[in-house]
This record gives structure tokens, C-alpha cells and sequence, in this order.
């Protein structure tokens, strides 16, 4: 039987890539620079070490940057952008049913603990989740696929019993490293993205029916 499911958090839960990106983009564009999606993809999902678009802007730049001013402009303009931001749809309708049908669910985030707990609280999420692993849990995050198998081992379950969320590339090679099969959401900075093998693609989770899929992959008793 089904027994876990595993939550990417950023782009998935709550769609924090969208304005990162655009942030970016509108200050690279003060200093008369373009930001490729191909360039910003490559850390969607992991970490700086993939890009770090802070070392990037001060490297092309034909001008002298304070990167400590520049990061607390992005920071406020990215705050603003995310007064009003909501849950993507059909999250708390798959996590209310998950915790109806007894399944056990985690996080599994490339971000810190501090930043992917206090998105969970100010919504409201943080109760409706067994685990909450982070990159302070791990030495290596996504794609590496270490985030997935630590979740497991909390949870107490095997990748035959458990299905992903992912809204990357990234993710979802990290999900298919921990043998996990992986559904993906992506979101409007990822939607364009090249995904590898995956188990389903949606545009949200609300075109996902647990009870359904778990009847289809014979992972419930039809009973």
C-alpha cells in the first residue's frame, strides 16, 4: 500500500520561485543585463552551488556592485511580492486527504530549515506533516537524492510505499536517484524546463486524485 508521500516545499507548496526570479531579472536589467532561464534553472530546486545569481550580476556587471545593498533591495522587493502570495492549488486539498487516508507526509527541501518552517507555520501546514527535512539535515541536496532518503528513513517507509511532488528538474532527479516515484506541478518559472522521466505531469494538484491514483497503481486494497 501507499504509505508516504514526499513534498518538494519551494514552487511547489508556494510558488517562491516566480518572484525570485523576477526580482532578479529586474535588477539585472538596471545593470543593462539579461537573465536567461537556462542560467536561473540550473540552482531551481538545489542550491547557489549550481548559480549563484548574486556572484553572476557582480562578475558581468561593467560597473562596481555592493552586493550587501543589492541583497537587501532583492530581499525587500521580494517581500513585497510575496505579501499576498497563496498556496498553489489543490495543496491543502491533497495534504488534507493524505492525512484522511493515513498516509504519512514530509518535506523535503534543498532550502534551510528556517526559511521552509516559517512559510509552514504563517499558512498553517506545519501539523499536517510527519517530517521536515532540509539542507540542514543533509551534506548534499538535490539532485543528489540524500533530502529523499533521509525523509524515508524518518518516515519509516520504503520508495516502493512512497510517491514525490516535485516542480523541477532538479527534484525530480532526486526523487528517480531515491528509486521514488515522482509526480510533477511545475510552476511559470519551471513549466518550460526539460524534466526527465517522471510519473505524471500536472498543472496543479488539483487535477490529483489520491483515492484514483492509488487504485490505478495498485497500491490500495480496491476493497
Amino acid at each position: 500500500m501507499l504509505k508516504a508521500a514526499i513534498f518538494d516545499f519551494d514552487g511547489l507548496l508556494l510558488d517562491t520561485e516566480t518572484p525570485w526570479y523576477q526580482v532578479f531579472k529586474e535588477v539585472y536589467a538596471l545593470y543593462g543585463l539579461e537573465l536567461p532561464m537556462e542560467l536561473w534553472a540550473r540552482h531551481v530546486g538545489s542550491s547557489l552551488e549550481a548559480f549563484n545569481p548574486y556572484a553572476y550580476l557582480k562578475e558581468h556587471a561593467n560597473e562596481p556592485i555592493d552586493l550587501v545593498q543589492i541583497q537587501s533591495h532583492l530581499e525587500m522587493r521580494y517581500e513585497q511580492r510575496m505579501e499576498n502570495a497563496q498556496l498553489r492549488p489543490g495543496v491543502l486539498k491533497i495534504l488534507h486527504k493524505a492525512n484522511e487516508r493515513g498516509i504519512k507526509l514530509a518535506v523535503a527541501s534543498s532550502s534551510a530549515h528556517d526559511w521552509v518552517g516559517r512559510y509552514l507555520k504563517a499558512f498553517g501546514l506545519m501539523s499536517l506533516f510527519d517530517e521536515v527535512v532540509t539542507s540542514d539535515d543533509v551534506q548534499r541536496v538535490k539532485p543528489d537524492p540524500e533530502l529523499y532518503r533521509l525523509a524515508m528513513r524518518k518516515l519509516g517507509v520504503s520508495a516502493f510505499e512512497t510517491i514525490a511532488f516535485e516542480d523541477s528538474p532538479n527534484g525530480l532527479k532526486a526523487a528517480n536517484a531515491a528509486g521514488i516515484r515522482c509526480i510533477i506541478v511545475p510552476n511559470e518559472v519551471t513549466k518550460e524546463l526539460e524534466f526527465p522521466q517522471y510519473e505524471r505531469r500536472l498543472n496543479s494538484l488539483l487535477e490529483f486524485d489520491l483515492d484514483q491514483f492509488m487504485f490505478q497503481s495498485g497500491l490500495s486494497d480496491p476493497a
